[in-house]
């Protein structure tokens, strides 16, 4: 290149050659320092940096390393490079005729707008959208790894940074343009008089200029729209103006929204996104979290849905006021989620923090979320949750299946709102991802979330072997059942009921209950793998269902401490149920466990308490309440499930006061005991409806249900079905009564 008489410039990164050339003293321009989230190879394939790197050494040709460079493939880097009058170049591919420089040009076929003339001015992490002197400008920064991009590849990646892969934090006028309806929204409140009770220098100028530099008017839009047809009061916070912070204006919007969506009978959804109180305004700014809060009673005391989601950040009062106030609470992928900020925490008690701390993952695996969902599926899932909500409507019939039918009718389905018609792009990659199964994002089940002892993880293991034993011995015998267990036997019954084949809950789930979203966590403390509840759709029905799910094979079972509840299991459904009789849903409980767990830590967080507190608070539940034992239904643990207006048994189901060996342990000091333990105990199902202790016994088909599971839960979906189309005509007084006297004849 010297010998062509050009000024050669190379690039680095970290004051280091990124080519051996640079070796010999040649003039370099330095791109920047690599981090945590910013590699080499991502600063030398980031187009802006390149390309204010060849501004500033007024370049007018840019020469890669590679033919297979990154840059050398990207369409936006070529079309940015030609607009900018810069040629750009790659060595010939080796296996070609070519020999020496090859010029590379963008497709004749790439169309669309580029990005404004990379300037000097101010930019400003936290905004969506940055200005400079010349108005809006296309190039986003990336406030994770730091690096602008052109803002079409941030669409086009879902609005996710193409090198870290973070979820960008988005303006309303861009979230509302990918969750309601096209041409839905009307604006409430769009502007509030401004409040500055202390009279804090500066402030009203720096309202002023917050609002200059962002095209926003304060830190929440709020309004009305529609998601799939369904009417909703919508609230989005402004990252970008204040961090979100929360103030009087804020406080004022969000209370307003709520109370007109209680006098226009509207769900509401919040879109959380705050860095906490906004301190100029000191007080006051506090009083709104009680403000907020006061306003999200009276939405509860209407019975109508408050749902919260939680982006990137959430933090300090609106953590600790509405944005965990929601019936549901959601939350998108690695968003920060805390009260107290990481800084203040480690200079405040000088912690070190654990890895993963205060994000929307740690948030779920604590229990203090219902889930986390892709940005892709977030409208899906506020449409179904609407509709589960969506009071009766004598002119509109709302089904799982119509809401699905209305997520599908086009590109009209998605926002036009204000301004992002770029936005389509991202929701025509919705549509195409609503195709796959499932929606909500898979995270694991933590078994024990709470931070095991040694010895605890010593039972689990041995739980574990012997598991892997008792399979390989099940798995020699066809039959699954013991020698020793005679035909139609309780002990018979218990065998086939531990079968480690049989279909468990999840198994009945998905085929009674269409479109079912699982919801985690006890708000207080962990999430346990052991109760599988939600909510769905049986018959056309908005339903909730609570089960103990001892998981599908020998890891799922270790995760799921072998269907063997926690407190915070039994405080889950508690609060599931809490939430159904709020809103008039059916209950449907499937029980399948040996008992609830029992261990130290179960014991310190109130196992007794949290089995007494479902016993009577089911007890006075005012909606239809229907439970099935799938397979083993052992002690205080199971009955935590099944105080019901009917109750049944699967045919080779078990339910007694402990388990066989346990009884034949206590009573008779001998564990061998345990099948004739079974028939004193009547505990198979023959035994337990002669009893009078249930309403029925299913028949799982031809043989037991592992050998015909699709057989086995049609039987139990149609007996769900009758049961609850017998209870529909009940009062919630007579449903009370009912179940009262079930019970109080044992």
């Amino acid at each position: 290149m010297e010998q062509a008489g050009l000024d050669v410039v190379f690039a680095t990164v970290d004051n280091r050659s990124l080519d051996g050339f640079a070796r010999r003293q040649l003039p370099t321009y330095n791109l920047g320092s690599t981090t945590a989230e910013v590699s080499a190879d991502a600063l030398a394939g980031n187009i802006y940096t390149v390309l204010s790197a060849a501004k500033a050494c007024e370049a007018s040709l840019i020469f890669l390393d590679a033919a297979d460079a990154p840059l050398a493939r990207d369409e936006y880097f070529l079309r940015h490079a030609r607009k900018r009058g810069l040629r750009v170049f790659a060595p010939a591919a080796e296996g070609t005729l070519l020999m020496g420089w090859m010029e590379l040009l963008p497709s004749p076929d790439a169309a669309g707008p580029l990005a404004a003339e990379p300037s000097e001015a101010p930019w400003e992490t936290v905004f969506s959208i940055d200005l400079d002197d010349e108005g809006p400008t296309h190039w986003r920064r990336c406030h994770k790894c730091k690096l602008f991009f052109d803002k079409e590849e941030i669409i086009e990646e879902g609005y996710a940074c193409p090198a870290c892969g973070t979820l960008q934090r988005l303006r309303s006028d861009e979230r509302l343009a990918i969750t309601v309806d096209a041409g839905s929204f009307e604006e409430w409140n769009a502007q509030m008089p401004d409040s500055n009770p202390l009279d804090f220098p500066g402030y009203p100028e720096k309202l002023a200029d917050q609002r200059d530099r962002s095209g926003l008017e304060e830190a929440v839009r709020t309004g009305r729209a529609a998601i799939a047809g369904l009417p909703v009061a919508i609230g989005i916070m402004e990252s970008g103006f204040f961090m979100g912070s929360m103030g009087h204006v804020v406080g004022e919007k969000v209370a307003a929204l709520i109370d007109r969506a209680v006098a226009e009978s509207l769900p509401v959804v919040v879109f959380c996104a705050s860095g906490g109180a906004r301190m100029q305004e000191g007080l006051t700014s506090l009083m709104q979290m009680a403000k907020v809060s006061c306003a999200v009673e009276r939405l509860s005391a209407a019975r109508l849905p408050f749902i919260t989601v939680l982006t990137d950040p959430t933090t300090g009062g609106v953590t600790a006021s509405f944005a965990m106030q929601g019936d549901i609470i959601l939350a998108e992928p690695r968003a920060l989620i805390g009260f107290a900020g990481q800084r203040v925490i480690r200079d405040t008690i000088k912690q070190e923090l654990p890895p993963g701390f205060q994000t929307a993952e740690f948030a779920l695996e604590h229990g203090l979320i219902d889930a986390i969902v892709e940005r892709s599926q977030l409208r899906r899932v506020l449409a179904q949750l609407l509709a589960i909500h969506a009071p009766a409507d004598p002119s509109r019939i709302v089904t799982y299946h119509s809401v699905m039918d209305a997520l599908e009718v086009g590109a009209n389905a998605y926002g036009s709102v204000s301004v992002a018609p770029e936005a389509r792009i991202v929701g025509e990659r919705i549509r195409a991802e609503e195709a796959a199964t499932g929606f909500l994002r898979k995270v694991p089940v933590v078994g024990e979330l709470f931070g095991r002892s040694e010895a605890s993880e010593e039972e689990a293991a041995a739980a574990a072997r012997r598991e892997l034993d008792r399979h390989a011995r099940r798995e020699a015998r066809k039959s699954g059942v013991s020698a020793d267990a005679a035909a139609g036997s309780a002990w018979e019954s218990v065998q086939i009921a531990r079968n480690v084949h049989r279909p468990t809950a999840r198994r009945y789930i998905d085929g009674i209950v269409e479109g079912f979203i699982e919801l985690h966590g006890d708000r207080a403390f962990a999430d346990d793998g052991a109760i599988l509840a939600g909510v769905g759709w049986i018959s056309g029905h908005p339903v909730t269902v609570i089960a103990q799910e001892k998981g599908v094979n020998l890891a799922d079972r270790v995760a799921r401490n072998f269907g063997c509840p926690q407190p915070e299991g039994y405080r889950k459904s508690l609060r599931l149920m809490a939430e159904a009789q709020k809103f008039g849903r059916p209950i449907l409980c499937l029980v399948d466990t040996q008992g609830a767990f029992c261990g130290t830590e179960a014991e310190e967080r109130g196992q007794g308490n949290a089995i007494a507190d479902n016993l009577v608070f089911m007890a006075g539940l005012t909606v239809p309440v229907v439970s099935v034992l799938l397979g083993e239904g052992g002690s205080g643990g199971a009955l935590a499930l099944a105080v019901a207006n009917r109750v049944a048994m699967q045919e080779h189901a078990v339910y007694s006061v402990l388990s066989p060996e346990g009884f034949a342990s206590i009573l008779w000091k001998d564990r061998s005991r345990a099948p004739e333990a079974a028939e004193v105990m009547q505990m198979n199902a023959d035994a337990v409806l002669a009893g009078g202790i249930i309403d029925a016994v299913i028949s799982e088909g031809v043989g037991p249900a592992h050998e015909n599971p699709e057989a086995a839960v049609e039987a139990v979906r149609d007996y769900v079905k009758e049961s609850f189309k017998e209870l529909a005509d009940l009062s919630p007084e007579e449903l009370v009564a009912q179940r009262q006297e079930r019970f109080a004849k044992f």
